[in-house]
């Protein structure tokens, strides 16, 4: 398996110093990153097998290898090596995403890779790295964020783990997440992030709460806990998807007055918006307080475009399947093989 990662990165560096010498480093920094927690990580068989480790340890691990064998069986995702093994960040971040997008338009800054095409955001195992290319990138004028990645898919190409920090999240939170880094692994289509990742964040809720009645059962509490966390999560989604409707509407209206106008109307929209969210129901009352620190900008609004605009429509293509998930997932691959 590490001769496979190491002939992965070779391979990959080579392309790249065909095409810019600066995605060659940030290639083989990546590259080294990724071969290191792979290198890390522990087959999950090793740990159910070892008496040192806590028997919680034990539970959440072999509910993630019931999760992947649904996926695969149940759900119709492709067979990989994914998720067989486990990697302890020891509670630390170890992956951070970095997005950008123009100051007074919704359009994202695209990072361009070899196979991949154009990206909206860029991956960094330093911190330190990300914040430089986010400085340069505001320096240039653009809205950026970075946030931290609990999880993450190389398309099966490699032997991707579970991490620590995924294990913290509730079951169904947990189910989702796997289930929509394995869409990736099945279903990606170069230069269209936007229709893989509301595919995979679709794929990835639906097919959760399915798992969830067959593995616990219609009336389980787990169910009954994941689906009040949709509703919240639902809620706060289309909020700031009305959010990002609002404030593209106001750059078009805006579109020829000065920098100094835009950006005073734009701070205003966004104040409102981030005010009104206390108008907006919910169970748990954390949603309430998102804003509390920083208000949001163009790439935070940008992400629920690339993650959930396209929700309704998946659910009516899903519909057309009579919710047979399975179904839906072997006519994409068919479609975009």
């Amino acid at each position: 398996m590490k001769k496979k990662i190491l002939i992965t990165i070779f391979v990959i560096a080579l392309l790249l110093i065909l095409v810019n010498g600066k995605l060659l480093i940030y290639g083989l920094q990546q590259g080294w990153g990724q071969f290191n927690i792979i290198r890390k990580a522990v087959p999950i068989s090793d740990i159910l097998l070892d008496p040192n480790q806590p028997d919680s340890l034990k539970t959440k691990l072999e509910y993630t290898l019931k999760v992947r064998e649904y996926a695969m069986e149940k759900l119709g995702l492709d067979e990989s090596d994914n998720y067989f093994t486990y990697y302890d960040q020891g509670g630390k971040p170890i992956l951070w995403n970095l997005s950008a997008s123009e100051p007074y338009e919704l359009k994202p800054y695209l990072w361009k890779f070899p196979f991949l095409g154009s990206m909206p955001y860029k991956g960094f195992f330093e911190l330190e790295r990300a914040k430089k290319e986010r400085d340069r990138l505001a320096k240039e004028g653009y809205d950026t964020r970075i946030r931290t990645v609990s999880g993450w898919s190389t398309l099966g190409i490699l032997k991707d783990p579970i991490l620590s920090n995924m294990l913290e999240r509730s079951d169904g939170e947990l189910a989702e997440v796997i289930i929509h880094e394995l869409v990736h692994a099945t279903v990606f289509i170069k230069d269209e992030v936007d229709f893989n990742e509301n595919l995979a964040s679709f794929i990835g809720e639906a097919g959760a709460q399915q798992f969830l009645k067959d593995h616990y059962g219609d009336s389980s509490r787990a169910l009954t806990e994941y689906i009040q966390e949709l509703d919240d999560s639902e809620r706060f989604k289309r909020y700031m998807l009305r959010g990002t409707q609002k404030l593209d509407s106001l750059y078009t209206k805006i579109a020829t007055e000065p920098d100094s106008i835009k950006q005073q109307a734009k701070n205003s929209m966004i104040a409102k918006i981030a005010t009104e969210l206390d108008t907006v129901s919910f169970n748990n009352q954390k949603y309430k307080e998102i804003f509390n620190k920083n208000l949001p900008n163009n790439a935070y609004f940008m992400a629920f475009l690339r993650y959930h605009s396209k929700s309704d429509s998946l659910k009516s293509i899903l519909n057309d399947y009579d919710g047979n998930i399975s179904r839906m997932i072997k006519d994409l691959k068919k479609r975009y093989e």
